[in-house]
């Protein structure tokens, strides 16, 4: 196969150096698409542009993108994989392995750092003196580890300062889910203590934890605190079901985890299980999706057959390098790394073979993870394919749930995809569409007693919103003024909205230079939902026909009692049948541009109040009205209720202007 290689990149090619390094393509845009590294990057590089490479259908996408390309010499493939990981970060390339939504996992975070520690849920982990525990998959495995331990170790997560004075407790306190620091039943070190035993336990020393709570119990006991001791029996029974759920793998007590694949052969769909072992029990596992993944044609995990599929050197090279992103993204920023990986197979060797040749790989050697691994670990980490004996069952077991996963989500996806594309399609029979209806634009009004009149427009991508396409528009002509008037709003919308289709940027935007009209403004729905009966409609055939696009494209009205179809020039509405998938879209589309309006118009009303009040006080400037506002956290009703000595010993406001703000309150 011939490639047209561009005289930029062929003259970069011949100037690649014999090291180390990263490298990045680019496209025509100068967008970064693609970003690896290489123990030579000569060598690499140039294999994607050899004639006699084997390249699979991703591959072949992005060398035909590729327009420049840039790279970086480091002193070890090492650095050169710490290098990658950052690049890939910043520039998110299209073409990479991404691990699906990393940026967004959970994490339990204990504020350490901290007298009595609360414990949330973020997202980010930062270098601030907490403790971190995760990723989790979803936000509600996290929630949920956190309601089962705050059953045995009542934490805190409210906002009070603790003093140990309160003059009473929340409600958590009652219910036993809180010691009471704050009213002094529980003091630090007692807190602490509690809190440290829940980091261990979450860290998989269950037995040692369960150990101390009973050896408390004890001691309550003999000091006649049975109230106490009670508490402590209460927890440690719920500490034991959560123990029972975790299955006891080794008796050797290690800290390992598993990471196994499944890929459809059909899709390239890829997912990833995490089983994480501490002290030889099973503590709990994640499932991950790999976007972006290439096909490994024979190392996919059936789900009907118990052991794993044989697979060829090349195709455990693409599984290996499928597990070597997957690696590098996940502990990345991961609070823990054991000493034990166990993988399906390895990462393989930098040195090109003429399998490995034109593909997109990331070329990871396990000595290169393994001694990246042991840097953020602080002592060895081992990688280990496991061949027999337990460890092997465990695997396939990691293997079987990953191929389960697999295909419980590509379920759920097909039936989201089938269900709006069905959607479409009675819609489209029940309106006699010639098309498809697969853009939608839906416009509504909002407005509350004639002020801050606003319209929204929302827009659905075959069957889907797309959010990114909304807009919003206030509305300043004669809807805006006086009585309010839903069809001159209407109006005003539409030709702000159509006319930008069909003018040219001079004639939508005049007098003002050098502001081109954003593209998505010119593409036309194949079908528009206006949010009222005949009377909106009407107005919104009028401005079709004033741009020359009645006919080109399809205008219904949605009335709001009985929900009635209203067609141009037809005076009996269509009834789209009850519990129909089509009726179910038009609802959708119609609530959203509701909830998009009023959204909008609350917003403009809230910033209203606020001005009306504060601004047009004498006296009250920008600084003034900010620093009232800061002090008072944004609440009206605080500032008129505050004492003119109370307002005048703020900062810039004085007791003439306290006055002021007193008598216009």
């Amino acid at each position: 196969m011939t490639i047209q290689i561009p005289d930029k990149v062929a003259q970069k090619l011949d100037n690649l150096p014999d090291k180390p390094g990263c490298y990045q393509m680019l496209d025509k845009k100068g967008k970064v698409i693609y970003v690896g590294k290489a123990l030579v990057l000569r060598n690499r590089v140039r294999s994607y542009f050899h004639a006699s490479a084997q390249r699979d259908a991703k591959t072949s996408r992005l060398v035909s993108e590729i327009a420049d390309l840039t790279w970086w010499v480091t002193s070890t493939e090492l650095e050169a994989l710490i290098l990658e990981n950052e690049l890939i970060k910043r520039y998110k390339p299209h073409y990479n392995i991404k691990l699906k939504d990393d940026r967004q996992f959970p994490y339990i975070k204990v504020h350490w750092q901290d007298d009595f520690p609360k414990v949330s849920v973020v997202r980010r982990m930062q270098k601030d003196g907490a403790r971190y525990f995760g990723p989790y998959s979803s936000s509600r495995a996290c929630y949920q580890t956190m309601d089962a331990l705050r059953r045995v170790f009542p934490y805190l997560d409210c906002d009070r300062e603790i003093t140990g004075n309160d003059a009473r407790p929340c409600l958590y306190y009652h219910i036993k889910l809180c010691g009471g620091p704050c009213i002094g039943k529980q003091n630090r070190a007692e807190y602490r203590k509690m809190l440290q035993q829940m980091m261990n336990f979450l860290q998989g020393d269950s037995d040692n934890v369960l150990a101390q709570m009973e050896s408390q119990m004890e001691q309550a006991a003999e000091n006649l605190q049975f109230e106490l001791a009670a508490i402590y029996r209460d927890r440690i029974k719920s500490a034991q079901r959560i123990v029972e759920q975790q299955k006891i793998i080794s008796a050797a007590m290690e800290d390992a985890d598993y990471i196994a694949v499944a890929q459809d052969a059909r899709t390239a769909d890829a997912a990833v299980q995490v089983f994480t072992v501490r002290n030889g029990r099973l503590i709990g596992r994640e499932n991950y999706i790999l976007e972006g993944a290439t096909l490994v044609e024979n190392g996919v995990v059936d789900e009907n057959s118990p052991a794993p599929a044989k697979s060829s050197q090349a195709d455990e090279r693409q599984l290996g390098m499928l597990i070597g992103e997957f690696i590098q993204q996940f502990y990345d920023n991961a609070v823990f790394v054991p000493k034990l990986i166990l993988v399906q197979a390895l990462p393989h060797n930098s040195e090109l073979t003429e399998d490995s040749i034109g593909e997109i790989s990331s070329d990871t050697s396990v000595e290169v993870l393994e001694a990246w691994l042991s840097e953020k670990r602080g002592s060895k980490v081992e990688l280990r394919v496991p061949r027999r004996g337990a460890k092997r069952d465990f695997m396939e077991m990691a293997q079987r749930n990953a191929s389960e996963y697999l295909r419980v989500q590509q379920a759920l996806w097909a039936a989201d995809t089938n269900r709006q594309t069905q959607a479409v399609t009675e819609l489209q029979d029940a309106l006699g569409l010639a098309n498809p209806p697969s853009r939608i634009e839906c416009f509504d009004v909002s407005t509350f007693q004639g002020t801050n009149t606003v319209g929204s427009m929302v827009v659905f991508g075959k069957g889907a919103p797309l959010k990114g396409a909304y807009k919003r528009f206030k509305i300043r002509g004669k809807g805006a003024q006086g009585e309010p008037d839903d069809f001159a709003s209407m109006r005003e919308m539409l030709r702000r909205r159509f006319r930008r289709a069909v003018e040219d940027d001079e004639t939508a935007n005049p007098g003002k230079k050098g502001r081109s009209t954003n593209e998505s403004w010119r593409i036309l729905p194949d079908l528009v939902i206006i949010d009222g009966g005949k009377g909106q409609l009407g107005i919104a055939v009028e401005v079709l026909q004033e741009f020359e696009l009645l006919g080109k494209v399809p205008i219904v009205g949605l009335a709001k009692r009985e929900e009635e179809v209203f067609r141009p020039g037809e005076s009996q509405p269509i009834w789209l049948k009850r519990g129909s998938g089509a009726l179910h879209l038009v609802q959708r589309v119609r609530d959203e541009a509701h909830r998009f309006a009023i959204t909008y118009h609350r917003n403009l009303r809230s910033k209203e109040q606020i001005r009306s009040k504060l601004d047009d006080i004498p006296g009250i400037g920008p600084s003034r009205r900010k620093a009232l506002l800061k002090h008072y956290g944004g609440d009206l009703d605080k500032i008129r209720n505050a004492s003119v000595e109370e307002l005048s010993a703020l900062d810039g406001i004085s007791r003439k202007v306290a006055e002021t703000i007193k008598e216009r309150l």
